[in-house]
């Protein structure tokens, strides 16, 4: 389509969950974070506009946002470590987070399902997500929801590398879902430093051209 090749030269001029759960649960048992950068229409086309999700709303469509900062092992993750009753997210925490998280049902589920194995409270849990999240630059052209077309993985994976040269191919995932750009997945230390993560790696999308849906995309 025009709009397809439009936006693959923009990325490369411009430049033009994550395995399975692993056995272990114990909270702050981990290698390295996840940082998950959700493609809010692909979200809001396949799953989000159904359920009325607060993320889809029209009136402030949006690009990524942050799915989530996951603990994670070499080999497979830990998962729910509160138990069946982990510490409460604030209110407060809720909703500082929702100019990046645009869920309430998110964050909580965030917490519960991978910021209790992070050996963090909620509120310098999701404190060391902001940090993570603002350290990441997005490519111009995937600013905003406006974007429609499609690309390759690639060109999407190189077009984050060009304005976050401290990347590597070795630590980024594109994910695609139905044909469609889902995720970038990147993966950063404890200490929030970029890493190699061989598995994520391999998990990445293998197609060869996939769409990126604007905001106005069902």
């Amino acid at each position: 389509m025009r709009g397809g090749c439009a936006l693959a030269l923009l990325l490369v001029a411009g430049f033009c969950m994550v395995s399975r759960p692993a056995a272990a649960q114990r909270a702050a048992d981990f290698d390295f974070y996840v940082l998950a950068l959700s493609w809010s229409p692909t979200f809001c086309a396949l799953t989000g506009n159904d359920r009325g999700d607060a993320q889809c709303s029209s009136s402030r469509p949006r690009a990524f946002v942050l799915h989530g900062l996951w603990p994670q092992y070499e080999r497979g993750y830990p998962r729910s470590c509160g138990g069946t009753s982990p510490p409460r997210v604030p209110d407060g925490t809720i909703a500082r987070m929702l100019d990046i998280m645009p869920s309430r049902g998110l964050v909580i589920h965030e917490w519960r399902t991978h910021g209790t194995c992070s050996g963090l409270d909620p509120q310098s849990y999701f404190d060391t997500a902001r940090r993570a999240f603002s350290q990441i630059t997005i490519p111009e052209a995937l600013r905003t929801a406006k974007a429609a077309g499609s690309a390759s993985p690639d060109d999407i994976e190189q077009a984050f590398l060009k304005v976050n040269p401290a990347l590597s191919r070795e630590g980024i995932a594109v994910t695609c879902a139905r044909g469609r750009l889902e995720e970038v997945r990147i993966c950063l230390s404890r200490t929030l430093q970029p890493r190699r993560c061989a598995e994520v790696d391999r998990q990445a999308c293998r197609a060869g051209v996939i769409d990126i849906p604007g905001a106005a995309a069902r």
